[in-house]
């Protein structure tokens, strides 16, 4: 029986879905202006571990995850330049060529981290119909007015807005990050933007209401909706977007359509650095690709974070880093050592079992794989193994195929024609010598084997 935390309810609750044995899920993606940083990154592991645990569970999942290409601007206030537009102007490139590589990567760090991609990436910008039917919707109900920049959401005739987050529009006045120009309330939002200059932008269309491109928020509801209709399972991401992204989407979702919108709220925690969120601003951040440049093995990253609650706070460190790819690496190696006797160990599995459906309590669920593993009088370790690698995702039966330096052949060459002629003493120098340099040597009857 699976519990989640429903950020909805600030209360675990037993999943019921609305189909059965079907999970239907949104995880907000990325804005591909960029390369997306391990903070980013951690949301996604988060999100993969979900939908393991329900494909474990027995579940058909259907998971989505949206594309922003367009629409994403620099401001929360619904100001600033549109991001893509901005990093098009900075590379050179049209804003495909943009949107284009920076998703690449994004799915290349998907199969480094051995995150399962979703059934459809919905782009924002191949689905503009479905965005201006939702506004028009919303107009017909009399939500939306027009402002000399936009068609804006009214966020005063939806009853319930701020529910997610817990608002109270009445204590909210105008500041920094909100500039209230012609806006009714603070809170309203952008639904459509016009273009000030028209032909000046390379993402522009034509509406109902005039060139322009559509607001952030309305692109989630509308492709969410599309692929998983008007009310469905699970909506993730990260509690960044709980105040503000999530929150305008219930309010625009649920006021087109006169139902619930999404019943299970997820929400993963912040990755920090030296106890402040990673930011460029901050540091703390690194690429994928910038960590295997370090040494580090993707795998270890996505082990790191399975060490910490998805509802908790990270506190990353390449010290903590370089600490969870020991760990992995040490217990890699311990697996290889086991010989399997093909048969489940119930005990560590129903064990498992209750961490993963507890709130995907990961942490719990690798101190139970270590328990097993250390646990001598343990049997069925391997194939218990491969029934938690189907949730942790971290190929710890997949075999690493070493590519031995010629120095390292050599000394080991070496050592074994100095045991032949039973010089044990050079043998041993030359042992902790290819020990120094990262490698052990394993005499076994078919001669020495090598290993890292």
């Amino acid at each position: 029986m699976l519990k989640l935390y429903n950020t909805l309810t600030r209360k675990k609750e037993t999943f019921k879905p609305l189909k059965d044995k079907t999970a239907g899920i949104y995880t907000c993606g990325p804005t591909v202006y960029w390369y997306q940083h391990i903070g980013n990154l951690r949301s996604y592991i988060f999100a993969d571990v979900l939908k393991r645990v329900l494909l474990y569970d027995g579940y058909k999942v259907k998971q989505i995850i949206n594309v922003t290409d367009v629409g994403h601007l620099t401001s929360d206030a619904d100001e600033g330049e549109d991001k893509i537009e901005k990093a098009a102007k900075k590379e050179g490139k049209t804003a495909k060529e943009i949107t284009d590589y920076y998703w690449k990567i994004f799915r290349d760090d998907f199969k480094k981290l051995n995150i399962k991609e979703p059934d459809v990436w919905p782009k924002a910008t191949e689905h503009i119909k479905e965005q201006i039917d939702l506004i028009k919707k919303l107009e017909e109900k009399g939500y939306t007015y027009r402002t000399n920049d936009g068609i804006y959401f009214d966020t005063s005739k939806f009853k319930n807005y701020g529910k997610l987050a817990r608002i109270k529009k009445e204590g909210l006045r105008p500041g920094k990050r909100i500039e209230m120009k012609e806006k009714k309330n603070p809170t309203d939002f952008a639904l459509w933007k016009f273009s000030e200059k028209p032909g000046l932008r390379q993402q522009e269309w034509q509406s109902p209401w005039g060139l322009g491109f559509p607001g952030w928020h309305i692109e989630c509801s509308a492709m969410s909706m599309k692929y998983l209709g008007e009310h469905f399972d699970i909506h993730t991401g990260g509690e960044d977007h709980i105040a503000v992204h999530h929150t305008n989407e219930i309010a625009q979702s649920e006021a087109a359509t006169g139902k619930k919108f999404v019943n299970y709220w997820l929400h993963g925690a912040f990755l920090t650095f030296k106890d402040e969120k990673v930011s460029k601003s901050k540091g703390g951040l690194y690429t994928i690709q910038e960590l295997k440049e370090k040494g580090v093995s993707p795998l270890a990253y996505r082990y790191l974070c399975l060490t910490a609650h998805y509802r908790t706070t990270l506190d990353f460190s390449l010290e903590n880093l370089e600490g969870a790819q020991n760990s992995y690496e040490r217990l890699k190696n311990i697996i290889g050592e086991i010989k399997n006797d093909e048969k489940i160990n119930k005990k560590y599995l129903k064990e498992f079992e209750k961490a993963i459906n507890d709130d995907l309590d990961m942490p719990k669920a690798l101190a139970t794989l270590w328990n097993l593993v250390r646990d001598k009088k343990a049997t069925g370790e391997i194939d218990t193994i491969k029934e938690m690698d189907k949730v942790l995702g971290l190929d710890l039966l997949k075999k690493k195929k070493i590519k031995i330096p010629k120095e390292i052949e050599g000394l080991v060459g070496e050592r074994e024609s100095a045991r032949q002629n039973k010089n044990w003493q050079k043998a041993d120098e030359l042992r902790k010598k290819i020990g120094k340099l990262g490698y052990k040597v394993e005499d076994t009857p078919n001669g020495p084997v090598i290993k890292i």
